[in-house]
């Protein structure tokens, strides 16, 4: 039987094989010669101290055999034949809930108002270059979903809501590395994304399941309070029984007919505010307590939280060694969000910084009933277009500058492709987000010295932090409360808030759903 040991040790000492043995005998008191193999179970980075660490927890075999096996995927047998269920929307959640129907027996129908993962990077590009935005294929909408081009890092806070091991696992089985059991904080890159969701798909299909792109549900058809069917973009009528609706946070279109058909909704707080970028150097500096970054340490991610006059701000989604993209959903609004490759080096960091929000903030459009919030978040993304010269282009400010209120007159170089627009944020947000975001990052310098810089830059908004409308859903059959055959699902129905959360979420849909279809 192996031993397991929990063993820190220098960012050179965890980089090779040879001399990480070495250390555990040591420390352990073991004969270096006898350990056979060392099975890294979880690594983390304690950067606490000028000396940073590596914290490991290892499985040590002694003279015995230790061989490494491949991550086996669950057997998914043929449903070509076999009942249906339609899932709309293929992100995290719908692929997921796809592959445990199929698991189970079950034929998955997904429909994708998007491209195929691949076919999405023209319209990626054409934000980009063009400034043209393709309200269903973008950064939100498409296979895969916002994360497979917005980073697709796997940190959750979501332990209690069903089996992380399991996804993560399910991900290594598709083509992932098998490094995101082991990290604390897991992330599989852009670049390396498109090729395993591309591998879920396929496996979807090769069991005689069907994934449609290009199809977008623009509503549903209800019987007697029971879901009896779904309308197409072309319109044409799926008629099923069972929908799970796993459309991300951003399917406006889903929220504004959903709400048409008095189906039960409600407004859900949700954050907002700006994304700032450093270079990352910068990072390093301050986070690892450095002149330059130990080669061995990998670039340095950081995490803020503050109360700033009775309101959360923190830092969201924040990306070392990545880029700041433009994801817009419509034409006429700016959206900003960020992702990092597989290794993390270009040349800046980026980070989400947002304010929480209250129902009372979205009083002005009370008359919206539960899309209040999202119609708060779009004034705000309608604005930043407008500031912006009705381009892509986004309204930018140095750090420094947008603290105190001084218009910067030029500004640096930035990862956002589609350029900027010096802007003051006072303009883009309203006072109580502007005053406080304001205040926020002196805050936040203050726990991180030498963060609040001009070499930085405040480009504005990032306001897709989740769904601002929950589907209330019963929370034993995971059902629709009023809507019999209804499952709201993943992120976009406001149960969710990452790639693994959806992923989870999806799974436990699909199996409510299917134990219903049984009876």
């Amino acid at each position: 039987m192996p031993y397991e040991f929990n063993i820190q040790v220098t960012p050179e000492v965890a980089a090779y094989p040879d001399q990480l043995k070495r250390s555990i005998a040591q420390k352990n008191k073991l004969a270096a010669q006898e350990i056979t193999a060392v099975k890294i179970l979880k690594r983390s980075i304690d950067a606490r101290q000028k000396n940073v660490k590596i914290n490991l927890r290892v499985q040590v075999y002694m003279q015995e055999l230790y061989i490494d096996t491949p991550i086996p995927l669950p057997e998914y047998p043929e449903v070509a034949n076999a009942p249906e269920v339609v899932i709309v929307g293929a992100g995290p959640a719908g692929l997921f809930a796809a592959l445990r129907c199929v698991e189970l027996g079950y034929k998955p129908i997904v429909l994708e108002r998007g491209k195929d993962v691949r076919a999405r990077r023209r319209d990626l590009k054409a934000i980009a270059r063009d400034h043209i935005v393709n309200e269903d294929s973008n950064y939100c909408f498409g296979e895969g979903g916002a994360g497979t081009y917005s980073d697709g890092k796997l940190y959750t806070r979501s332990k209690k809501r069903g089996d992380v091991q399991r996804i993560l696992k399910l991900l290594v089985g598709f083509g992932a590395t098998d490094q995101i059991l082991v990290d604390a904080h897991p992330h599989i890159g852009t670049n390396k994304l498109p090729d395993i969701i591309q591998a879920i798909r396929e496996r979807i299909i090769a069991s005689g399941g069907e994934v449609h792109f290009n199809t977008r549900v623009t509503d549903i058809k209800i019987k007697e309070l029971a879901i009896e069917g779904v309308v197409l973009n072309d319109g044409q009528i799926i008629a099923t029984n069972a929908v799970i609706l796993a459309t991300g946070h951003s399917a406006r279109d889903v929220f504004e007919f959903l709400h048409h058909q008095s189906v039960a909704m409600e407004a859900k707080p949700f954050a907002l505010g700006v994304r700032v970028e450093h270079p990352q150097q910068l990072i390093d500096q301050i986070q690892y307590s450095c002149t330059t970054r130990n080669p061995y340490l990998p670039p340095s991610p950081y995490s803020l939280v503050k109360q700033v006059e009775g309101r959360g701000m923190y830092s969201f989604c924040m990306c070392p060694g990545g880029v700041i993209a433009p994801c817009a959903t419509q034409p006429g609004e700016v959206v900003t969000n960020g992702w990092s490759p597989s290794k993390r080096d270009q040349p800046t960091a980026n980070s989400g910084i947002v304010i929480e929000l209250k129902a009372k903030d979205f009083k002005a459009y009370a008359d919206k009933g539960p899309l209040a919030g999202m119609c708060f978040q779009k004034a705000i993304e309608q604005n930043a277009w407008m500031l912006a010269g009705k381009t892509q282009r986004v309204p930018a400010q140095r750090l420094v500058d947008m603290t105190v209120g001084k218009s910067s007159t030029d500004l640096p170089v930035t990862s956002y492709t589609p350029g900027l627009t010096a802007v003051d944020m006072g303009a883009v947000f309203p006072k109580f987000i502007h005053q406080r975001l304001q205040q926020g990052f002196k805050e936040f310098d203050r726990s991180m010295k030498g963060y609040l810089t001009n070499e930085a830059i405040v480009h504005a908004p990032e306001s897709r932090t989740s769904s601002p409308v929950r589907i209330p859903r019963d929370a034993k059959t995971l059902a629709h409360v009023q809507i019999k055959g209804l499952y709201p699902c993943g992120e976009g129905a406001g149960y969710a808030g990452g790639i693994i959360s959806a992923a989870i979420d999806g799974e436990k849909c699909a199996n409510a759903c299917i134990e219903v279809l049984k009876i």
